[in-house]
Formats: structure tokens, C-alpha cells, sequence
């Protein structure tokens, strides 16, 4: 069956691009209106016509290219700052040596301020630091001297360019932070949405087969026992919060990007032991874990989460239909330590030698074998008349620790 996909777009960077459009035509104009109205003044008008006219069909032509950040490419960013620097270091070949030296503008004037904003809006104040930097340079070269209004300019852009790219990077974390939080409210209401279906359907009929079951007697009872255990794993796992979070994010052009879909598991990603260990709680098996996840990588999980299963197929086999068996998930900082305890009647001094002798191996293989395998180790203590405790030791750093195990 195929994914469905439901997406929403969030951006507070987009109103910016539409914004930089505009200026961009708006100051393109000014810029040729400037020149109109102080024609008669310039020592080569010619030179300037042939400036604004490159300038006139390069902004309208690249309108496009500032619609948003996909667009708007470092090579669009490199040209288009080329432009800007060339027509300053052309003012003093166009316009006469006195109006530069009375503060004149440039042939650009503030569309440059455009162009800088630009690498802003795209890159942050670091690209925005770099481009003003450049226009500062051209500045000060079509200048010839550090005059103080020169000077005032090329700080304002550069304190501008800075602040508007520091401000598009706090909009860009602060989106990426909602569309995680939009992901995770999405996937509680699908759990909550079917912990609801469940109790309504499979919990209760579950529930019911128990009863009747009991009542019954017989093969039923056991049947009844088989779903009471059922019921009990499956509204562990559904009030546990064990559904896994659709983790699609991304910062596209057009803003956050949310997809709340279903994924398989990485496999490079760590697994929640709690979620492979919530299965085996039933109405003969207790469950006690931390509150927070018990990270460890998939391969170590699912091998651990093996050799519980292993143990307390033992505590069926061995300990009595009557028997009760506890599970203890421990987090240490260096460790994970499983515990599987029962109250059955306990295991001989020397029943597993011999049941090696024997060929049955499932202690040997099962349990010791399996943490042996992941770096861990296996403690089993059992007292005749009072049960069996199984600790399953694995270190966080499996991989070193089964380096060392192989080395020995």
C-alpha cells in the first residue's frame, strides 16, 4: 500500500525574498532617476547610459532568481555582485571628478545594498559579511579617501547586511524547531487516535476471551490466560508511547517542510530497548524500565531483547504454570543491565552442566552465547525453593567491549 503524505509548508524567510524583489526594481529606478535628473552634469553620460541600461534588463531577467533561496544560486549571487562592484569602480570614469568629491553617488546608488542583501537572505551574516565587505572595499576605492559620509554608508551596510543574515538564521532554527514539534504532535494524535481503536476493539475482546475463558475452564482457561497476557502486552505498548516519530524535516526553499509519514527504521540509528522488551509483559510478567529511552544500537538491542525472550522461555518451561517472572531494565552510564527474576522452585546445583552434557544447551546458547557475541556478559544465581535471577550486563560501548572479549 503507498505512503500517504501530507505536507505543510511554513516560512518566515519567503515574505524577505518578495521583499528583496521589489527593492531590487524599486531602487533599479531610482537609480536611472538620479542619473535622468543630473544628466547635463556627467563627464561621459555615454558610459553610464550603457551601465543603467545592463542594469534595467538585469534586474527585470533576474527577478525569478530572487523568488527564493533554491533560485537563488552562488553563481546568480556571484554576477549579480560583480555588477554592483563594477558600476562603482565606473562612477568616477562616468561622472565628474567634482560631484564625487561633493559626496555624489554612485551609478548603482542603493541597489547595491540589494545585492548584498541578497547573499544575507541566502547565506546568513557570514555571506553577508563577505559581500559587504567587498562593496566596502569598491566604496572606498571609487572614493579615493576615507570621507566620513563614505565611510557612514559602508557601515550601515555592513551593520545591516550582518543583522537582516543573523536574523534569517535564528527564522531558519526556529522553523526547523516548529516542524519537529508539528511532527511530534502529529504522531501523538495518530497514537492517541489508535490506542482509541484498539480499546474499543482488540483490548476488549481480548479482555472478554479472559473472562469466559476462566469461567469455561478447561483449554479455555488457558486460552483465557494466552489473551489475558496479550491484552495486558498490547496496552503496555499502546499507553507506553512506543510509536515511532516520523522524523522527515527540511529546510527547502519555500520554508519548513513536514512530512508526516510512516518510515522503517534505520539501521544505522539506535533502538529503544524498551520497545522490543514491552511485548513480553503480560499478566505473569512484569515490566519496570526507566522513564526515558534505552538507547543502544539495533544489532545489541535486538540480541539482548533475544536473550530475555530466551530466559523467560526457561521460566515457562521450567518454573511452573504458577510462576511469576519480573523484568528490571537498568540505565548506567557505562552499562545496560537486564534483569529477569521468577519465584519458581529454582534450578538444582549442577542441572545446567548436565543439561549441557545432555545437548540442551538454551542457557549456554540462548543467554551466555548471545551477550558473549555483543561484548556482554550473563550472571545466573538461582537458590533451590527460591527461584532463578538471570542479569544480562552489556556495555554501551558494545563494539569496544566485544573487541576486548576477543582479544582475551
Amino acid at each position: 500500500m503507498p505512503k500517504r503524505e501530507r505536507v505543510m509548508r511554513m516560512s518566515v524567510e519567503q515574505p524577505l525574498w518578495r521583499a528583496l524583489a521589489a527593492y531590487r526594481v524599486l531602487t533599479m529606478l531610482y537609480a536611472v532617476g538620479l542619473f535622468a535628473t543630473a544628466y547635463d552634469r556627467f563627464a561621459r553620460p555615454g558610459v553610464a547610459i550603457g551601465y543603467y541600461c545592463v542594469l534595467f534588463v538585469w534586474t527585470l531577467a533576474t527577478l525569478p532568481r530572487v523568488a527564493n533561496a533554491a533560485s537563488c544560486t552562488k553563481r546568480f549571487l556571484a554576477v549579480d555582485l560583480t555588477l554592483a562592484l563594477t558600476g562603482i569602480l565606473l562612477t568616477p570614469v562616468a561622472d565628474a571628478h567634482e560631484r564625487i568629491a561633493a559626496g555624489g553617488p554612485t551609478l548603482p546608488s542603493i541597489w547595491t545594498a540589494g545585492s548584498v542583501l541578497a547573499f544575507a537572505i541566502k547565506g546568513g551574516w557570514r555571506w553577508a559579511a563577505l559581500a559587504s565587505t567587498a562593496v566596502a572595499v569598491a566604496n572606498l576605492a571609487e572614493r579615493g579617501t576615507p570621507a566620513r559620509d563614505t565611510v557612514h554608508n559602508v557601515i550601515l551596510v555592513w551593520v545591516a547586511s550582518i543583522a537582516i543574515g543573523y536574523v534569517v538564521e535564528v527564522a531558519r532554527a526556529s522553523e526547523r524547531t516548529l516542524a519537529r514539534a508539528l511532527e511530534i504532535e502529529a504522531a501523538t494524535r495518530e497514537r492517541e487516535r489508535l490506542a482509541r481503536d484498539i480499546h474499543d476493539s482488540v483490548l476488549q475482546v481480548l479482555a472478554m476471551v479472559q473472562r469466559r475463558g476462566a469461567v469455561i475452564g478447561g483449554e479455555a482457561a488457558e486460552l483465557g490466560r494466552l489473551a489475558g497476557e496479550q491484552e495486558v502486552a498490547l496496552r503496555t505498548l499502546v499507553s507506553g508511547g512506543l510509536v515511532p516519530v516520523s522524523r522527515v524535516s527540511e529546510d527547502a526553499a519555500e520554508g519548513a517542510v513536514v512530512r508526516v509519514v510512516d518510515e522503517e527504521q534505520d539501521e544505522d540509528e539506535p533502538l529503544d530497548l524498551r520497545a522490543l522488551l514491552a511485548p513480553y509483559a503480560g499478566s505473569r510478567v512484569s515490566l519496570a524500565e526507566p522513564g526515558a529511552p534505552v538507547l543502544l544500537p539495533p544489532a545489541v538491542a535486538r540480541e539482548l531483547a533475544a536473550a530475555v525472550g530466551a530466559a523467560l522461555d526457561n521460566v515457562r518451561k521450567h518454573a511452573g504454570e504458577g510462576a511469576r517472572a519480573w523484568i528490571l531494565v537498568e540505565d548506567e552510564p557505562e552499562s545496560v543491565i537486564v534483569t529477569v527474576r521468577d519465584d519458581g522452585p529454582g534450578i538444582p546445583e549442577g542441572r545446567l552442566a548436565q543439561a549441557e552434557g545432555e545437548g540442551r544447551l538454551g542457557v549456554a546458547l540462548s543467554i551466555r552465547g548471545r551477550l558473549r557475541d555483543i561484548g556482554g556478559s550473563a550472571e545466573l544465581i538461582s537458590v533451590p525453593g527460591q527461584g532463578t535471577e538471570v542479569e544480562l550486563n552489556v556495555p554501551k560501548d558494545a563494539k569496544k567491549a566485544r573487541g576486548k572479549a576477543e582479544s582475551r
